[in-house]
């Protein structure tokens, strides 16, 4: 757990945030990226990048992250936005969105991989992040708990895509569903198997 907190204590400063999206791979949907600044001090035992916890331990630490962090956010960047200026794009839009949205300006915002550059604020990329600092862990909780529960949302809505199970990512019966039924109007037109198929359409 303490090499959670190496990046956070050698940077010295308070108020730090990890930012980190979920759907960033998805051909279905929002991607959510979410942020989080938790206390100087906090320990959660179970903390992990999002990817490797359980659905059930990611929830129950969602809970902590977000009764006791100084500040979070979760912000989506819609399928129009992905599709009009690509992933990459898109992703450095939401995190500065998401940065924004949080109640309390950061000294230092510590991102999983991503070059993000903020006006007056200091930023870090970590490679690995998610699984380095505490602090991007909690964001990834945030972030991919908020976007499964959106997820499923729109499988009440679009029950032939397994959305409740893959998520919106590109599964075997997720495929098998688009071929059958074609996409929908929150499928990435810029995201293969639907970017051929709308090309084919015209």
């Amino acid at each position: 757990m303490q090499n959670l907190y190496r990046f956070e204590n050698e940077a010295g400063a308070k108020l730090i945030a990890g930012v980190d999206e979920a759907g960033r791979g998805s051909l279905f949907g929002p991607m959510v990226v979410g942020a989080a600044i938790l206390p100087v001090g906090l320990y959660l035992p179970r903390l992990n990048d999002s990817k490797k916890l359980s659905p059930k331990v990611r929830a129950a630490l969602y809970e902590e992250i977000v009764a006791q962090a100084v500040a979070f956010s979760a912000v989506e960047v819609s399928v129009e936005e992905i599709d009009a200026v690509n992933i990459y794009q898109a992703t450095l839009l939401g995190m500065r969105r998401a940065v924004e949205s949080l109640s309390v300006t950061p000294e230092l915002v510590m991102v999983d991989a991503m070059p993000l550059k903020l006006e007056k604020i200091l930023t870090r990329s970590i490679v690995r992040g998610d699984t380095l600092s505490a602090e991007i862990a909690a964001a990834s909780i945030v972030a991919k708990v908020t976007r499964d529960r959106l997820m499923e949302k729109f499988a009440e809505k679009f029950p032939a895509y397994g959305l409740e199970k893959n998520k919106g990512y590109g599964t075997r019966a997720h495929m098998a569903a688009i071929k059958s039924f074609g996409f929908t109007d929150l499928h990435r037109r810029s995201f293969e198997p639907v970017k051929s198929m709308v090309a084919g359409s015209d």
